[in-house]
């Protein structure tokens, strides 16, 4: 069982990210998919080169329409070292749930809008720890605001 700490750490820290110059070193960005919304997550912190890294990135925020699929794809280099998906109150601030990935997985479209009580909600790919930076770990946050909340 992973705690959601580390991602706590990471969303509290979201809304004042100091960035780091240029573009992230990391893995790339996360894609969200639902209906004909497409869009991409830019990581808010990524373990580059063994040293964490904070990057200032507004998360996108997706409206959806209840009982709508939800996929996140990930790089693979993201699959390989696993992945889940936690869910976060509009707010970015109080965990409301979590999600296992199957290991190897680079598309997820176990996720439903409708699975989630409040109509505005994060889901957050977070990187499995146990990288070059330990318990430091990758993160890319996603709002959705479900219609008819």
């Amino acid at each position: 069982m992973r705690t959601p700490a580390a991602a706590l750490l990471v969303l509290g820290l979201a809304g004042s990210l100091v960035g780091c110059a240029g573009e992230p070193d990391g893995p790339g960005d996360v894609r969200a998919q639902a209906g004909v919304q497409d869009v991409t997550a830019r990581p808010t912190q990524y373990c580059v080169g063994g040293e964490p890294q904070l990057y200032e990135a507004t998360p996108p925020i997706v409206e959806v329409s209840p009982d709508t699929t939800i996929s996140l794809t990930v790089p693979e280099v993201i699959a390989d070292r696993g992945w889940q998906v936690q869910v976060f109150d509009e707010r970015l601030q109080e965990v409301i749930g979590e999600v296992e990935v199957p290991e190897g997985t680079t598309t997820f479209d176990g996720i439903n809008s409708s699975d989630v009580v409040p109509p505005a909600f994060y889901l957050v790919v977070v990187e499995d720890k146990g990288g070059d930076c330990g318990e430091w770990t990758g993160a890319w946050p996603v709002g959705f605001l479900r219609a008819g909340g």
